[in-house]
């Protein structure tokens, strides 16, 4: 089945019921999709926006088990999230990589401290560790991090992690998904879940954003993996369903990559507030955060707070000579976590809780999972589908994502940004081959091209100029003016291929200039 909203309409008109049906296209529906498709069971996703817009696509790019939950002592998480990192590494080695971190230190104990620690982090992962941490000495820190502070400098470690594209692994595991026969669709919002006359749920009705049409349909489970909107979900099931998760924002910025160094990533363990603030080396930027900070509301387009950003300014100039100024930042934004809602005696504090999920069934059998991480997508998405059969009444078949390949699967290295194409990167190319007008930049200082628009409006179902600038490319988080300076040659060209007329490209830019305002000091 082509990846196209299109065939995904065309299936549904055709389909009498579903296996599975997901509501939520971010990283964990997504994961389920791959996983329950993968098996063979008929398979649905209806994603209110579009793929990964929230949360999803707003991560600090990491794939890791985590540093500091084994700080907390949350060995279990990182023990699963450690063997998950290594499977996205030999799943989907195009969009995840093999990053290093120094940590800079300004005290022999601390540098002691933090070498055990990470001594343990390597053992945990086992057969799939990724390099071995090691002591620096401080010429060694200031070789690999040029502008790391040297007054009182002991030294530091150097440890391995990993990184990854969050909005393109999502995009790679919707088209796996449709590759193994599951019909994926976004700006498709749910809007009532209907049951049998037990109670339990047997269907649903969603409205196509874009047709401005509803459409019921009858399935066999409902899987609610909303992130920070599975509340609502739940509120649709049960009217009187008290609020499950609360958001806890994760804050970041974008600035060139000449402030920190060359490679190597900065992890600065104990900042002012008891957290961890990372530098990562990304798309030729580097990108800081992140900041923990509970919100009451949750929204989907979140904007940093002015708070947040001195948080982060602030603790960069601390450790980085000529650190970055607000007047340097390229572009901002902020993703919610959904944590565990707290109840009568908690504090504010979100640092302690917990990141491991939680999977609940309701009586009418709606599943909700909710919680996690983008790490740990697959494990998540294979206890979730367990689930499914058992409360189905599935005919049982086994997780197959182990070792699945997803889409555009390469162990070849390519320039710049084409490497997070992985296979489909030479399609692209072939583009400019059959029209060299498609080999055109649409920013002088950027390298993306009009061939890659052309490619995300047949092959990744992009419906908006944002879908494209925010998550096929990532340019709004890389350089939010610049990308606004490039909207009008990509929303013409998006016309020209969604056959969209004049009004829709005014509208897309009005639209986006609106969004950019979102992304910028």
């Amino acid at each position: 089945m082509k990846f196209t909203r299109n065939e995904a309409f065309l299936s549904i008109q055709k389909s009498s019921e579903w296996d599975i049906t997901i509501i939520g296209g971010g990283a964990t529906g997504l994961g389920i999709a791959v996983d329950a498709a993968s098996r063979g069971y008929k398979t649905l996703v209806l994603e209110r926006y579009d793929f990964a817009k929230g949360t999803s696509s707003k991560s600090t790019k990491l794939v890791h088990g985590g540093v500091r939950y084994l700080a907390n002592g949350d060995v279990k998480l990182v023990f699963a999230a450690l063997k998950e990192r290594g499977l996205i590494f030999q799943n989907a080695p195009h969009v995840s990589f093999v990053q290093s971190f120094v940590i800079p230190s300004y005290s022999l104990f601390n540098k002691l401290k933090f070498l055990i620690g990470l001594k343990l982090y390597d053992w945990m992962a086992g057969k799939l560790r990724i390099g071995k941490s090691k002591t620096l000495s401080a010429k060694e820190v200031v070789e690999k991090l040029p502008k790391v502070k040297t007054k009182g400098l002991k030294g530091g470690i150097i440890y391995y992690d990993g990184q990854f594209d969050d909005a393109r692994l999502a995009i790679n595991l919707a088209q796996t998904a449709s590759e193994h026969g599951a019909t994926v669709l976004n700006y498709s919002e749910v809007n009532s879940i209907l049951k049998d006359e037990n109670g339990k749920v047997n269907g649903l009705t969603f409205l196509d954003k874009e047709r401005g049409e509803t459409f019921t349909i009858k399935t066999k489970s409902i899987i609610n993996a909303t992130g920070i909107f599975v509340d609502d979900i739940l509120k649709l099931d049960t009217a009187t369903h008290k609020n499950l998760v609360r958001p806890s924002q994760g804050a970041h910025i974008v600035v060139d990559k000449k402030f920190l160094g060359l490679n190597d990533a900065l992890m600065i363990p104990e900042t002012s507030d008891g957290r961890v603030l990372f530098g990562v080396p990304w798309h030729d930027k580097v990108l800081l955060g992140t900041t923990d900070t509970p919100l009451d509301a949750h929204q989907i387009e979140p904007r940093p707070l002015e708070e947040e950003i001195d948080f982060i300014l602030k603790t960069a100039q601390q450790y980085l000579s000529d650190a970055p100024t607000k007047a340097d930042v390229r572009s901002v934004f902020a993703g919610l976590r959904p944590l565990a809602a707290p109840t009568k005696g908690d504090g504010n504090s979100t640092k302690e809780i917990s990141r491991d999920h939680k999977l609940l069934k309701n009586e009418s059998n709606l599943i909700t999972i909710t919680g996690g991480k983008w790490t740990t997508y697959r494990k998540m998405a294979e206890e979730t589908v367990d689930l499914a059969i058992r409360t189905a009444n599935l005919n049982p078949v086994p997780c197959k994502t182990q070792h699945l390949r997803i889409h555009g699967f390469s162990t070849d290295k390519r320039k710049g940004h084409w490497q997070v194409y992985g296979s489909d990167a030479e399609k692209i190319m072939q583009l400019t081959q059959e029209n060299p007008i498609l080999g055109t930049k649409i920013h002088e200082n950027y390298d993306f091209i009009l061939a890659e628009v052309v490619w995300a409006c047949t092959h990744e179902m992009v419906v908006n100029l944002e879908d494209f600038m925010a998550r096929r490319i990532r340019f709004l988080l890389l350089d939010a003016k610049a990308s606004l300076d490039a909207a009008p040659t990509v929303a013409k060209l998006m016309a020209e291929v969604l056959q969209q007329d004049d009004s829709w490209v005014q509208k897309q830019l009005k639209d986006y200039t609106d969004l950019v305002k979102n992304y910028t000091l």
